[in-house]
């Protein structure tokens, strides 16, 4: 390309003297002897003139050359072992290289009038003139992979043109010896066949030993392809030890140990099911053991049937979308009801609070605890917005009570009675951004939550009591097990097994959904103790403007793919005609899961509901939503009903894509 500039140059200043001569020649012919001479002797003039001018500039350009070669030869005592070179900032000319640095980048021709980006595309010197020794991006040629170093210079004087010096160092074996390291990373990962025990109930030795057997060779085929170190640490939980190449495999292959596993099925019918806790890019193997560990722990609490991958920072799910089963114990309640009850005792204040716009379910689970308080000696308050809730009927009945008479609170005035021996109870949320009060929750230390939602990755932590079960259908459920152990029944009010119940129903919509037999026990336990069903059906009723903004919203519902109700609003609603809206789409035949849409200040909220095999709390998750596999919700801020209708589209289109 250099060569043909050069040629080009000649040419064009060949072309110019002809023009020249030719003028002169025309105007001989044309009887004009004086003027003709007089352009000749023109152009000869400047034709020697450009001669003897070219002539200069190739003895300086020589001279130049040199000098630079003189320079390098004198900063680098001699033949540079790097590969290296100089280049003129102010065009990207290579002015000189030596001979490493022709073998490491395969230039053939001379360096003369050539540009630094023919020898390295895509190479720019910009970091040389801001003053920097270093090239931000490191090059590749010819699979080599080098990191770049500068300085630069004046060739004479600070007034001379500014030389760059280039230098390459090869890391090629240096980033391969990095790579392998990080592929060979250690993983721990802690294997649980979640419901081993519903799997050996009431079978013989010889059925468990072959129950056993068939647990072991699945999970043994399906971890053999890893090379990695398989142990059984208990009768359901094994240790998996494996390097982290593999783990991208089991990662785009959406673990296939967790349908493996369904192959082992009991006697009775029952398909195994199993969750993965994996802790990664950890110090040592003792932190990779206690990443597994919390993964395992957040696994079982979103409903098992999952693989989460704990790292330093964050958690990632994968799986959980198998309709949850009931495996909880009565054990567990109780000794969750008495530990709740020591830490009431040895408390100064103790302060109940659920979730934003606390539904009924929130604050049935609050009035169970005061109920638990006052068994104690000590009136629990509960921290509510009065101005912003779902409970209106059901606050004005408890307000009315003695008991409850100042028991309602806000956040500031709470933060205000708050010492560091109070208890904080969180009901029917593990989110630190939804609770009613996010200051109270961090200026109280002793925390203790009550929860039936699936955890999500910034639960609330750290906590001194827990108790989350998402096989539960409501926190009002759990709340009423812990009374059975904590409290007479004689200590408990009329109107708190009203709300208790209250609770139960509207999250299980009338008995309809997230049903087991501990839910029956619970509402069997509430009406021995008078709660009234028709008081509960009042306090669910909707006015006659409520109810037609809820078939307003029906009205403007749209499917999607062909089995999901979405209605987009453009004008704002309550979050409770929302949330009813959606549980009435599910009435409509054909019709699995349903999701309402509409504006609120600066974000969009999105209620969301499913009957069936339908998680809508996956397909809200990557949203920032929470919930559980039939009752979801999410918040998009920043974000108008369109933008977030796509988004949930696309998040619809994942989950039943992959």
């Amino acid at each position: 390309m250099n060569k043909k500039k050069g040629w080009f140059q000649d040419l064009t200043a060949g072309i110019f003297f002809v023009v020249l001569l030719a003028f002169a020649v025309a105007s001989f012919l044309l009887d004009r002897p004086e003027l003709a001479i007089a352009e000749a002797a023109a152009t000869a003039v400047l034709f020697l003139f450009y001669q003897l001018r070219r002539a200069y500039q190739r003895k300086a350009l020589a001279a130049y050359i040199q000098d630079a070669a003189d320079n390098l030869e004198t900063a680098t005592r001699g033949e540079s072992p790097l590969p290296m070179a100089l280049v003129r900032l102010v065009d990207g000319e290579l002015v000189w290289s030596n001979l490493q640095f022709a073998k490491a980048t395969g230039m053939k021709d001379s360096f003369f009038e050539q540009k630094i980006t023919s020898v390295l595309p895509n190479f720019n010197t910009d970091w040389l003139a801001g003053g920097k020794t270093v090239c931000p991006y490191d090059i590749t040629i010819r699979d080599r992979r080098y990191r770049v170093y500068g300085t630069t210079f004046h060739e004479k004087d600070p007034s001379g043109p500014l030389l760059a010096s280039v230098y390459l160092v090869d890391l090629t074996e240096l980033y391969q010896v990095r790579d392998e390291y990080i592929r060979s990373r250690p993983v721990v990962a802690i294997i649980l066949v979640d419901n081993y025990d519903e799997l050996t109930k009431n079978l013989p030795e010889s059925a468990i030993s072959n129950l056993n057997a068939e647990l072991n060779e699945v999970i043994t085929r399906c971890t053999e392809p890893y090379q990695g170190l398989l142990r059984r640490l208990e009768r359901n939980r094994f240790l998996f030890v494996f390097e982290v190449r593999d783990l991208k495999r089991s990662i785009e292959g959406k673990f296939p140990i967790l349908e493996e596993i369904r192959q082992v099925v009991s006697p009775s019918g029952l398909a195994a099911t199993l969750s993965l806790g994996i802790g990664k890019e950890a110090a040592t193997f003792e932190e990779a053991y206690n990443f597994a560990a919390l993964s395992i722990e957040m696994a079982l609490s979103r409903g098992g049937d999952q693989a989460v991958i704990k790292d330093r920072y964050n958690f990632s799910f994968y799986g959980g979308r198998a309709k949850e089963a009931d495996h909880r114990s009565k054990v567990r309640s109780r000794v969750t009801a008495n530990s709740l009850s020591e830490l009431v005792s040895q408390s100064s204040h103790i302060f109940v609070m659920g979730h934003k716009n606390a539904d009924l379910d929130a604050v049935g689970a609050a009035v169970g605890i005061c109920c638990m308080c006052r068994k104690k000696g000590k009136r629990a308050k509960i921290v509510l917005d009065l101005g912003k809730n779902a409970s209106g009927k059901l606050l004005e009945q408890l307000m009315a009570v003695p008991e409850y008479k100042e028991a309602v609170i806000s956040g500031q005035d709470a933060l205000l009675l708050a010492d560091p021996k109070s208890l904080l109870v969180v009901v029917d949320t593990n989110r630190p951004d939804q609770v009613e009060c996010k200051p109270l929750l961090e200026a109280i230390s002793k925390v203790c939550v009550v929860d039936h939602h699936r955890r999500a990755a910034d639960y609330i932590n750290p906590v001194v009591l827990n108790l989350h079960e998402p096989y539960a259908s409501s926190a009002s459920e759990l709340v009423t097990e812990l009374l059975q152990y904590s409290v007479d029944s004689s200590d408990v009010l009329p109107i708190e097994s009203k709300a208790l119940l209250a609770g139960i129903v509207l999250d299980t919509k009338n008995f309809n959904v997230r049903t087991g037999e501990r839910t029956f026990e619970a509402a069997a336990f509430l009406r021995r103790l008078g709660a009234d069903t028709v008081e509960v059906k009042k306090l669910l009723q909707n006015d006659f403007q409520s109810t037609l903004a809820r078939y307003q919203i029906i009205k403007s519902a749209r499917l999607y793919r062909d089995q999901i109700a979405i209605a987009a609003l453009n004008a704002a609603t309550s979050r409770t005609i929302a949330a009813q809206a959606a549980d009435e789409l599910l009435s409509i035949q054909g019709i699995l899961a349903s999701f309402v849409l509409y504006p609120h200040d600066d974000h969009v909220v999105i209620s969301a509901r499913s009957i069936g095999d339908t998680n809508v709390q996956v397909i809200l998750e990557p949203l920032g939503g929470g919930g559980n596999a039939a009752t979801a919700g999410a918040q998009i801020p920043n974000c108008d009903v369109k933008t977030a209708l796509d988004r949930l589209k696309a998040s619809i289109d994942q989950y039943y894509d992959s």
